[in-house]
C-alpha cells in the first residue's frame, strides 16, 4: 500500500532507473518495488514479505533471484553510484570553472532525475554489511576525489578563492544531495533549471562568480 503524500520522507514519487538498467521480468519488478519500498521506508522498514507482496510473488520466488534483502539493496546502490560517477565522468571543461560548472550540473540532475535512487544510494548506504559497501565506497571516492582535483586546479590557478577545499567540496555535495529529498512533480523548476542554478552557486562558493 502506498504511503500518502503527506507521510512520505520525500517528494518524488515516480519510480524510474537509470537506461540500461534490465527492468524486464521479475528480477526487474523487484528492483523497481524494492527501490519504491526502501526510499519511503527505508531498508530496515521494509521487509521479505513487504517487497514479495509489492511484485505479486512468494517470498521463496524473491530469494530465487536475489538470496538476500541485503543484496537487492547492494545492487540499488551500486546503480546509483555507478550512474553519478559515469555522469561525472562526461562532464566537461576546458578549464577548472567550466569544469565545475559541468560537474555540478551533472551531480545536481543525477539527484533531480532519479531521486528515489539517490535517496537510496545515500540514506541506505549505512545499512549495508562492510564487505557490500566496500564496492559503493570506493566509487564514492573517486568521485570526490574528481571534485578535489578540479578545486585544488582552480585554486592553483587562481580561479577560486575558498578558505578550505574540504568544507567546500561538502558544501556544494552535500546541496545537490538534498535536492533528491525536496524534488518532485509539483516542483515549478526543470532538472536542467535546477541544475543550472546549483552550478551558479558553486561557482560562488568558490569565489569563481566575480
Amino acid at each position: 500500500m502506498a504511503i500518502p503524500l503527506e507521510q512520505r520522507r520525500i517528494a518524488a514519487d515516480e519510480v524510474r532507473l537509470p537506461a540500461g538498467v534490465p527492468l524486464e521480468g521479475t528480477k526487474g519488478r523487484i528492483l523497481q518495488e524494492a527501490l519504491r519500498l526502501f526510499a519511503e521506508r527505508g531498508f530496515h522498514g521494509t521487509s521479505i514479505r513487504d517487497l514479495a507482496d509489492a511484485c505479486g510473488i512468494r517470498s521463496a520466488t524473491l530469494y530465487a533471484h536475489y538470496p538476500t534483502k541485503e543484496h537487492v539493496l547492494a545492487e540499488l546502490i551500486r546503480i546509483g553510484h555507478e550512474d553519478h560517477r559515469d555522469r561525472l565522468l562526461r562532464a566537461e571543461g576546458a578549464d577548472p570553472v567550466s569544469r565545475l560548472r559541468a560537474v555540478v550540473r551533472a551531480h545536481v540532475l543525477a539527484h533531480a532525475e532519479h531521486p528515489l535512487l539517490a535517496v537510496v544510494a545515500t540514506n541506505e548506504l549505512h545499512a549495508l554489511s562492510p564487505e557490500m559497501a566496500a564496492p559503493a565506497l570506493l566509487i564514492r571516492a573517486d568521485a570526490r576525489q574528481l571534485m578535489y582535483d578540479i578545486l585544488d586546479e582552480g585554486l592553483a590557478q587562481g580561479l577560486f578563492e575558498m578558505p578550505d577545499t574540504f568544507l567546500v567540496l561538502n558544501a556544494i555535495s552535500g546541496m545537490g544531495i538534498r535536492v533528491a529529498n525536496w524534488y518532485g512533480t509539483g516542483v515549478p523548476y526543470t532538472p536542467q533549471e535546477i541544475a543550472d542554478a546549483y552550478a551558479d552557486l558553486a561557482l560562488r562558493v568558490v569565489g569563481a562568480a566575480r
